[in-house]
Parts: structure tokens; sequence; C-alpha cells
């Protein structure tokens, strides 16, 4: 039997810390794209939106004619040492590819979690996005800090808010099953 998705809207709040690691979640509602720039200026001059139970989507999207053309995540690890602020200012959910750190993991203890969307849908995704404003548009189109409605995004937890991980476990598994393999037995 398919367990059904857990329906989220932004701001979230503390519904997030039932998630466990594995579920699928539909997610509507505002979300704020940032990468590497827009969160290096949010720490310099302040978060422009309400990060309380905000959602950030590392995503860089293109933009044409006032509608999100297409918007697939950046890899979320190159974010791993900026996220901590966000954290600590309300921010609930992250949205990437490629899972995060044990840094993010240890602060997302308690109070949120990390979702995962699969690379290479940036054009289905933005079938399920309207845009309602930017931040930092100075930043350029991919380091802006887009404000985008949702509707019911299909995302994976990846890191829950008690610790479980994943890409952690994948990667433990993978470990293992190459570790059963002698030096020089795959040539």
């Amino acid at each position: 039997m398919t367990k059904k998705p857990v329906w989220l809207t932004t701001p979230l709040g503390d519904e997030v810390l039932e998630l466990k690691a594995g579920d699928h979640v539909e997610l509507s509602g505002i979300v704020y794209t940032a990468r590497d720039e827009a969160h290096l200026r949010m720490m310099k001059d302040g978060i422009p939106f309400d990060p309380m139970g905000a959602v950030i989507y590392h995503c860089g999207p293109v933009i044409q004619d006032g509608k999100v053309v297409a918007a697939g995540p950046t890899t979320s690890a190159r974010m791993n040492e900026l996220e901590g602020f966000l954290i600590d200012k309300g921010v609930r959910a992250f949205i990437g590819k490629g899972g995060m750190g044990t840094t993010v993991r240890d602060q997302l203890a308690g109070k949120g979690v990390y979702l995962a969307f699969t690379g290479g849908c940036a054009a289905l995704a933005s079938t399920r996005m309207t845009l309602k404003g930017v931040y930092y548009e100075d930043l350029g189109m991919a380091e802006a800090v887009w404000a985008i409605e949702l509707d019911r995004l299909p995302l994976v937890v990846g890191i829950d808010s008690h610790g479980n991980d994943i890409f952690e476990a994948a990667r433990k598994k993978a470990e293992a099953a190459f570790g059963k393999y002698e030096p020089g037995a795959c040539r």
C-alpha cells in the first residue's frame, strides 16, 4: 500500500517536526529561492522577507516575461556553511538536491527539515509555480531571491528534524556494498 503524501502549506509550523526521512510531501505556498550570493547578501543586509516558517529553495530559476520557465534545484551542499542564521531566524525547511552536511543536519534538529527535489526536472517544476516577486534583483537572475508560489510541488523528506538523513543512509549502504569487493576485483 502506498502512503499518501503529506500536504503542507507555507508558512510552516511544528507539523514539520512530525515528518520522517523518506516521507513524501506536496508543498504549496510561497517559497524563496536562494543560492550562495543571496545567502551572503541576507547575512550582510538582513532577510528581506519574514523568515518565520519560511522555506528556502536552493534554485536559480529561469524567469521570462514575469513567469517561471524553469526552476530545478541546485546542489544544496554548497550552502552548508550558510544556513545556520536562517534556521535561527525561523526558517523551517530547505529544498534542493543532493542533501546537506552534518552541520545543517544538526542545526535542523528539533527545528526543521530538508526536502529533496529531483534534479533535471526544472521545466516540470515550473508548471507548479507562479512568480510573486523578487528581492536583490541586482544579483542577476540566478542569484536573486525570487518569491514563488507553489501548487503541490512533490518532494521527499531528505533530512528530518530527528537527524535521520536518507542521503547519509544511502552513502553508508553503498560503502558497505562496495566494501565486499576485493581491491582490483572490478577490473
